[in-house]
């Protein structure tokens, strides 16, 4: 039995494009407004870095190929997304930036081909942008969805929905939403969600504030939406009437995997920074790389880069043979996130002073990589989740086995 770990070669070649188009073109633009997204141009810098991408034929790799992306599947999909990572910038600038990745995996599966037309294809092409409208201020949806408050109900012609949703990234400046309300059964039932296509011109719905977070290189903030009664016909739809947490995991297993290809590109670069500081800069006699508390640090990044890629590997392998991959995900999305926290807090203690300077990339990096652990779930319910189906394998296993 052979078990090869190696990528095809045209998807070395195309994270080895990836990365150095990144290195050239992105890279000069973060570093000069210090990774703020809105400062260095927001949506203008978007539609110029995916022109640029789309002529150098890195513009989403991930989108199916009849929609006009690249095709690749999750384990194909993670060296190229690590390379762009390298920038703050890289995963916007080729088209593979949350939240429209995700949106663009769970159209191509679920949605019709009316509605891949319409929504699908614009999204590949970087025509328009979207936003996934699910969590709620409490006692709504947030770590658990299934107290979903937002509701739709039956009028002529389609539904009506009604909400206030929070933390939904994108919206500002997004030209539609996929929207989750309840349709059956009441907030903290496992079933009765329902997923809508709404265009974000549509009377009733209002993306309000930005809630201000740590990080700057999300384009279209963390916002507030309200819904008031918005209609949305019926092929506004997204799959089938009360089936939205089951397309939910579609949708969030694979996205929690590519958020850890991203990031992880983001903690490279920064143990990248650190490891030219600490061969370069002298003290005590020998330079930094000799001494032997700082090896540590730097052996310990190594081990957490590896020891990512490895179980990240292992979940995408699972879901490229169309498995849920539940536990694997949640297994690597918990250590990739602590990880790729570590990883950045050593390189910039191996920085020193320069380490949490505007000097270096390092310290922005930081800022940016810590709500990850937060992001698509936090490490506590994640570690609940494996926890509890770890106990359930354990309690169907046969006596003594």
């Amino acid at each position: 039995m052979t078990f090869d770990l190696a990528h095809p070669p045209e998807v070395v070649s195309l994270a080895e494009r990836t990365a150095a188009w990144v290195r050239e073109v992105v890279l000069p633009v973060e570093d000069e407004f210090g990774g703020d997204l809105g400062a260095a141009g927001g949506e203008g810098l978007r539609i110029e870095l995916q022109q640029s991408a789309r002529t150098a034929g890195l513009l989403a790799p991930h989108a199916p190929v009849e929609y006009g992306g690249q095709g690749l599947g999750m384990v194909d999909r993670a060296p190229v997304f690590e390379a762009a990572g390298h920038s703050l910038f890289g995963p916007l600038a080729i088209n593979v930036a949350a939240p429209d990745e995700g949106n663009v995996h769970l159209l191509a599966h679920v949605a019709t081909e009316v509605q891949k037309e319409e929504f699908l294809r614009p999204l590949v092409l970087g025509e328009t942008r979207s936003a996934f409208a699910m969590t709620e201020p409490a006692p709504g949806a947030g770590s658990d969805p299934a107290a979903l408050t937002t509701s739709a109900v039956r009028v002529p012609g389609g539904w009506s929905v009604s909400g206030h949703k929070w933390f939904i990234t994108g919206a500002d400046g997004a030209g539609f939403m996929i929207v989750m309300a309840r349709t059956s059964g009441a907030p903290g039932d496992a079933g009765g969600a329902t997923m809508f296509l709404v265009p974000a011109d549509s009377p009733g719905l209002v993306v309000g504030r930005h809630l201000r977070t740590l990080d700057r290189s999300m384009l279209g903030g963390h916002c507030e939406v309200s819904l008031s009664e918005v209609f949305v016909p019926d092929d506004g739809v997204l799959g089938e009437v009360d089936e939205g947490f089951r397309y939910a995991q579609v949708r969030l297993g694979p996205a929690r995997m590519t958020h850890v290809m991203r990031w992880l590109g983001a903690a490279r670069r920064a143990h990248e920074v650190a490891l030219e500081h600490v061969a370069s800069r002298r003290a005590f006699g020998s330079s930094l790389g000799d001494l032997g508390m700082a090896q540590q640090l730097v052996a310990d990044n190594e081990i957490d880069i590896a020891a990512t890629r490895a179980l990240l590997m292992q979940a995408c392998w699972e879901l490229d043979r169309g498995e849920r991959a539940s536990m694997s995900s949640s297994i690597a999305k918990t250590f990739g996130a602590e990880a790729i926290g570590r990883i950045v807090d050593r390189s910039a203690q191996l920085c020193g002073g320069l380490g949490v300077s505007e000097d270096l990339p390092v310290a922005r990096l930081l800022r940016e990589v810590r709500p990850f652990r937060i992001y698509d779930g936090p490490s506590e319910v994640h570690r609940w989740s494996i926890a509890r189906r770890a106990v359930r394998r354990a309690a169907a296993a046969p006596m003594g086995g």
